[in-house]
């Protein structure tokens, strides 16, 4: 799994293109082969996040090549952000839990081995 991790602060003159751009761009997305899930979130002083996954690097790559999805990073770099990072990370780890599928499970963390029953952190 290969997780997208997108930062960026919007510039106000050119909210309602986004607004009107960004829907598609997410379609688009979903509909690209390898294509996982798309959350994203604002934080109380205009930052935004969105983290999107994808099965593997190659399908990332072929959704960074999209020619739609260039003409938007173009047209965000022109008018709609004031400032982006961008990062692409692959999945060392990963443990699920979920109290109403009544998950009981502990999960080992490969990279260190050790059983998370005796952390502190509930990591």
């Amino acid at each position: 799994m290969v997780v997208v991790i997108f930062r960026s602060r919007l510039r106000d003159e050119h909210l309602e293109a986004y607004r009107s751009v960004a829907p598609h761009i997410l379609e688009l997305a979903r509909g690209m082969p390898g294509f996982v899930s798309f959350d994203a979130f604002t934080s109380d002083d205009g930052e935004g996040l969105s983290v999107i996954h994808f099965e593997t690097l190659e399908h990332v790559r072929a959704w960074r090549e999209h020619p739609e999805h260039r003409a938007a990073q173009k047209q965000g770099r022109e008018q709609f952000y004031s400032e982006y990072t961008l990062q692409i990370c692959e999945e060392l780890r990963a443990s699920k839990f979920n109290l109403e599928a009544g998950d009981a499970r502990v999960p080992v963390d490969p990279v260190v081995g050790d059983d998370r029953r005796t952390s502190d952190s509930g990591a």
